[in-house]
């Protein structure tokens, strides 16, 4: 056997999305913040994504993410979040996966009846809480960044389909959330594809029509993901909705920095304030809570602190290999499988 490269991984999954972490066989890049750490990667090691993510050994319903020494001391690990088309500043269900990664792997000590895990981000430290118990971590709930609403109630123009309605809101990378029910939709897996399809559309036209910039980082912008969902059911009640992850699929947890966005949304709307609770289900019905725990700002506008919750559960050990003699290093992508509109970048 020949080997050009050799990573070692294990699978996991949380509330049914996949969030894999490599924990051997990559050195991260030096950088002095972890926002400078992901876009090297992207700029000059963006062939491991495409090893891991892409055919023959990857997916389009797959995330990775590559574990780094921490550049904030408060934090005990770093992580680089590696998804189909982006590389992203947070993600609720990697870090799910991460946390649950690392205190049953034993690379983070476990405590029971709760481990507290610092995790340095590119969106910044964030403080997960895991909730373990006979070894296993059964919950992990991780306080999120900073989540805000950049507008209300967009018009974009959506060819084929009129216009569109959207908040804009940010929960770690930016949303475009849109009231499934207006448009004739139930949430139900069999609407799966029309709703990847459409969901693409969105996205593309909210890119195109709408300037948005985090005000604090501006190499933040533009809408990654449009979110779906039936109406507020009201605190502490499930509500349904589904992300749909470029290049157009419905990702299949909740979607933790979804949960934050719409509930910066509801926030802003009355609907929820400091102290209140939603169950956000997916599309296959699988659920992460999340609460509001105070209210703040953020370069003078109203924002959120909020937490969600979630399982996570591993479901194997990989080692990966690069044949010298493969013609796929970097894989490949055909439209039949790779999402809707069949690229590798936003």
């Amino acid at each position: 056997m020949q080997s050009r490269s050799m990573l070692s991984v294990v699978g996991c999954h949380a509330e049914g999305e996949v969030g894999d972490v490599v924990v051997g066989g990559f050195l991260p890049p030096k950088a002095a913040s972890m926002f400078e750490r992901m876009r090297i990667m992207e700029r000059d090691f963006d062939h491991i994504r495409r090893f891991l993510l892409c055919e023959p050994r990857g997916s389009v319903c797959r995330h990775v993410n590559i574990l780094t020494p921490p550049i904030d001391e408060s934090c005990d690990i770093g992580v680089i979040i590696m998804e189909p088309t982006e590389y992203v500043p947070m993600s609720g269900s990697n870090l799910i996966c991460t946390v649950t990664v690392l205190l049953e792997t034993g690379m983070v000590a476990m405590r029971e009846p709760e481990t507290v895990v610092m995790v340095d981000t590119p969106a910044g430290p964030v403080r997960a809480v895991a909730r373990c118990q006979g070894g296993k971590c059964r919950s992990v709930e991780f306080e999120n960044v900073p989540s805000f609403v950049d507008r209300l109630d967009a018009k974009l123009e959506v060819e084929g389909h009129g216009t569109i309605h959207a908040d804009i809101a940010y929960g770690g990378m930016f949303y475009a959330i849109v009231d499934a029910t207006r448009l004739g939709f139930r949430i139900e897996p069999s609407e799966a594809r029309e709703l990847a399809a459409l969901g693409e559309h969105i996205r593309l036209a909210a890119r195109q029509q709408l300037s948005v910039v985090h005000p604090q980082n501006p190499a933040i912008a533009g809408v990654s993901i449009v979110q779906f969902n039936r109406p507020f059911a009201g605190v502490g009640q499930v509500t349904r909705n589904t992300c749909i992850v470029a290049p157009g699929r419905s990702d299949r947890s909740p979607t933790g920095t979804g949960t934050c966005a719409r509930m910066a949304v509801l926030h802003a709307r009355g609907l929820m304030r400091a102290g209140d609770a939603i169950i956000h289900a997916s599309i296959i019905g699988s659920q992460f809570r999340g609460r509001i725990l105070s209210e703040t700002s953020i370069a003078g506008r109203p924002a959120i602190l909020p937490a969600i919750e979630g399982r996570a559960w591993i479901t194997g050990f990989h080692t990966y290999l690069l044949d010298p003699d493969d013609p796929y290093p970097q894989g490949y992508v055909v439209s039949d499988s790779w999402g809707v509109t069949g690229t590798i970048r936003q």
